[in-house]
């Protein structure tokens, strides 16, 4: 008397249900017992991790600054904030910026939290000099979002990195770069 066999469409929705003997129940039920049991104790001995995000409304704050500075060299940009996972927290597209500056300014940012912990820079600009002077990195352009351009910058309290800021649009990278670093000067005194 082995219930095992599959009943198919057994229902309105066609879902299939599998009949079970109580042996089976218990030995399934025992298993997952012992791996709640197992997760709970390995739980409390783990320690608590804090993740120092950046706040809304820093990326914000940093974001529109950086935008403003570009503006007031009549530099059309888009400003993306990104935290330290790559998530984007912000963009910010300023009047008249042109369609590509949005991948540009994501891709930049995307390219420090990325590669920066790794190669301890914290400049798109210094990341893509260390690649451009090592050839066996070469391949690192192949991997999506990744861009080696100037203008994206860690977002840092201490050594610790919060997020990113990438600015693209203007006549340069390096200036790119002045308008990611007037955002992070606005608020610098509050990252820690």
């Amino acid at each position: 008397e082995h219930y095992s066999k599959v009943i198919a469409n057994n229902n309105v929705l066609g879902q299939a249900y599998q009949v079970i003997t109580s042996e089976e129940f218990t030995m399934k039920a025992k298993t997952w017992l012992a791996i709640a049991l197992g997760v709970t104790a390995f739980g409390s001995r783990a320690e608590l991790v804090r993740n120092n995000d950046l706040p809304m409304a820093l990326a914000m704050e940093a974001a529109a600054e950086a935008v403003a500075a570009c503006e007031k060299n009549n530099y059309r940009v888009t400003v993306t904030v990104l935290d330290r996972a790559g998530q984007t927290r912000i963009i910010l597209k300023g009047d008249r910026a042109t369609p590509h500056t949005l991948d540009s300014s994501r891709g930049k940012a995307y390219t420090v939290v990325t590669l920066g912990p790794i190669v301890k820079l914290d400049t798109s600009g210094e990341i893509a000099t260390r690649i451009k002077e090592n050839p066996a990195a070469a391949g690192l352009s192949a991997i999506p979002g990744l861009v080696f351009l100037t203008g994206g910058v860690a977002i840092k309290s201490g050594d610790e990195l919060l997020a990113a800021i990438g600015v693209g649009g203007a006549p340069g990278g390096n200036l790119d770069e002045i308008c990611a670093k007037a955002g992070i000067d606005k608020i610098k005194d509050r990252l820690k």
